[in-house]
């Protein structure tokens, strides 16, 4: 049973109270069942016309989400203040683009493929290609970790925002990138030669699809389609829900077992914490690990599910939009997290869009013959609001019990009074 759950169930009547352990199962079913009903009257009405949640605002919301609670566990558990998350995005996306299109067309390998077998290039499965993802982020972040975790604070904050600005210049100008001529030649090494790693700004496309193959097309009577396609979005979505519950499920435990502990007493106190034998560099090698294997999946599923990876898809502001989810939700709450993950991402997609609807319908009525253009200013209102959070609720929209303490204590107990201090002189001390 989830913290916040726990505190509605002490605070709610007793009839209440036993209902309340089945929300999280009950929100969980309720997203699983989604596209069977977000379009039936009168449902539709008020989350197709009225909010916009089509299945593809749902699915990159859920696509944020994702992103979130793997950066929950690097900033939120362990207390690492990563401006650089953007990158593992970037390098998920980019591993379709490697192992599942037609970029290297001088190969002709298929691995379990669902693409077609004459074409170019090489084209493992697509669900094989997404846990490659998160091996191939995870050993980077372990790779970008150990130099730079012997840092603290504002320090490893600048470093990783060096990370997260590096990596997607590095895939802009890969297009042609130095190698020793050797390595492809014959040797010795006689000096460089030139390849073309990602195609710089023109990206790589079309990009394969995951699927079932045709036997289990037919076996399942199309339920599980040989391929996802570009119109069909519900195996999309549904694809997308199942990896956040299974990351919820993962990062839940994980979280509770001994290695979750150790990183709440690096997050706390480094210094008490090596004290009493936790392994700094290794316990924060694995929440930068683990946090990177999220980021790396999800931006496996989202390259796929575009078609097509651009290095300016990955621009810091995601990094920035995603640490504000995580602190905005509730920082160490997983339950925050999500639900700072989908307000701020459905403001950014389809919100504030629906908002400015609004509001000029409203305009419209009064008579006058003026538009507002809401979204044109999505960075100042994102701004106002992260103020007025910060003023008002700096814990975030479901802090964490351990959070919310730290926060909120010297406003509960107030200024001490006078007896309440002890003073040495009364015992004679000099």
């Amino acid at each position: 049973m989830s913290e916040t759950v726990a505190q509605l169930r002490r605070s709610a009547p007793g009839w209440l109270a036993g209902w309340l352990r089945w929300l999280p199962w009950a929100l969980g079913v309720l997203a699983l069942t989604y596209p069977l009903w977000f379009e039936v009257p009168p449902f539709s009405f008020l989350f197709v016309d009225a909010l916009g949640l089509a299945l593809d605002v749902a699915i990159l919301m859920f696509v944020y989400v994702l992103l979130a609670l793997g950066l929950n566990i690097v900033v939120g558990s362990a207390g690492l203040l990563d401006l650089g998350y953007v990158a593992f995005f970037a390098l998920g996306a980019y591993t379709v683009g490697w192992f599942a299109s037609d970029k290297f067309s001088g190969a002709n390998l298929h691995v379990l493929s669902t693409a077609v077998a004459e074409a170019p290039g090489i084209h493992v499965n697509v669900w094989l290609v997404f846990a490659l993802a998160g091996v191939v982020t995870a050993i980077a972040g372990v790779m970008i970790g150990w130099p730079t975790l012997r840092l603290r604070g504002d320090y490893l904050a600048i470093v990783t925002l060096g990370f997260g600005e590096i990596i997607p210049d590095v895939f802009r100008n890969a297009d042609a990138l130095s190698v020793p001529a050797g390595l492809e030649g014959s040797l010795p090494f006689v000096g460089f030669t030139t390849v073309n790693l990602t195609n710089g700004v023109q990206g790589i496309r079309p990009l394969d699809r995951p699927g079932f193959g045709e036997e289990l097309e037919s076996m399942t009577g199309g339920l599980l389609p040989e391929r996802f396609g570009g119109l069909e979005l519900e195996p999309w979505y549904y694809t997308i829900v199942v990896l956040v519950l299974v990351s919820i499920f993962a990062f839940r435990r994980i979280e509770r077992s001994k290695m979750g502990r150790a990183w709440v007493a690096v997050r706390e106190d480094e210094i008490a914490a090596s004290a009493m034998g936790v392994p700094l560099m290794r316990t924060k090698l694995w929440a930068y690990g683990i946090g990177a294997i999220s980021g790396g999946v999800v931006g496996a599923y989202y390259g796929s599910f575009v078609g097509s990876v651009f290095p300016t898809s990955f621009s810091f502001a995601i990094s920035v939009l995603v640490l504000c989810m995580v602190i905005v939700g509730g920082m160490g709450n997983m339950n925050g997290v999500i639900l700072g993950a989908l307000v701020l991402e459905y403001l950014n997609v389809r919100g504030l869009e629906k908002i400015g609807n609004g509001i000029n319908d409203v305009i419209a009525t009064i008579g006058l013959d003026q538009e507002i253009d809401v979204p044109k200013y999505k960075v100042t209102i994102f701004g106002v609001l992260l103020v007025v959070m910060m003023l008002f609720r700096p814990e975030g929209m479901i802090p964490s019990a351990r959070r919310k303490a730290e926060l909120h204590e010297a406003e509960e107990e107030g200024p001490p009074e006078e007896g309440d201090l002890y003073d040495a002189r009364e015992e004679g001390a000099t």
